[in-house]
């Protein structure tokens, strides 16, 4: 068996040309699914009355069932509700001027949700009490001490996480092709089937995949550094 160097360069351009989707499918939702993280976190620690419950309830079962799944029942069941919401109240809106990709972002941001939550709340958990305490003890209120004290402590303690969770998304982004976005598998696939050349086009792929995580890795460790550089007594 021989491989083709030179495909494995022509399909490697031909793929890159999908990436911009592919990183639109991993950041949007770790985005949103931070602010999402973040409210559930605290509504978790807190307790908040009746509404904890439920949040335990959407963390556990987002981590508990594939992603793929949530992508399809997403892609299948808010169409419906929408078009049944537009038939009850009369509107003229439909679901099938809605793009596939807001679909697909709504499922990842709701997963994305569920695992920051998990990360969010070991951070803060990882941030001494009295930490706390000494905010109380300035005059501080518990969001003004959350938001200026503990979230900035627990943010530099969590950006590994961070960047695995981007890592696993912009692995999981191949789930996407399922409902037909054209990301970097899906467009691997497509390159190959012109001429079956389907072992050249999946390495192109997996250099570029590689080469985003290696990004990643390196963006975050310049961030956990200088995040971080307080808990050194000096500057980075």
């Amino acid at each position: 068996m021989t491989i083709d160097i030179a495909f494995i360069v022509t399909a490697f351009f031909e793929i890159l040309t999908a990436l911009p989707l592919t990183l639109i499918i991993t950041v949007v939702p770790l985005i949103f699914g931070l602010g999402i993280g973040v409210v559930t976190a605290l509504i978790r620690l807190y307790k908040v009355r009746v509404v904890h419950r439920l949040a335990e309830f959407y963390v556990s079962f987002l981590r508990g069932t594939p992603i793929v799944l949530h992508v399809l029942i997403i892609y299948f069941a808010m169409p419906k509700l929408i078009d049944s919401l537009s038939a009850y109240f009369g509107w003229s809106f439909k679901s099938a001027s809605i793009p596939i990709l807001l679909f697909v972002l709504t499922a990842y941001s709701l997963t994305a949700g569920a695992y920051m939550s998990e990360i969010i709340r070991s951070g803060i958990l990882s941030v001494p009490a009295g930490q706390i305490e000494a905010a109380y003890a300035v005059g501080m209120s518990t969001p003004q001490a959350m938001w200026r004290i503990v979230l900035l402590q627990a943010f530099g303690a969590i950006l590994p996480n961070l960047c695995n969770l981007f890592i696993g998304f912009l692995h999981t982004s191949t789930f996407a092709f399922t409902v037909s976005q054209m990301e970097l598998l899906g467009k691997a696939n497509v390159v190959a089937s012109v001429n079956l050349k389907f072992l050249e086009a999946f390495i192109a792929a997996a250099l570029i995949y590689w080469g985003m995580t290696i990004i990643a890795e390196r963006i975050t460790a310049f961030l956990e550094k200088r995040v971080t550089a307080y808990s050194r007594g000096g500057m980075a």
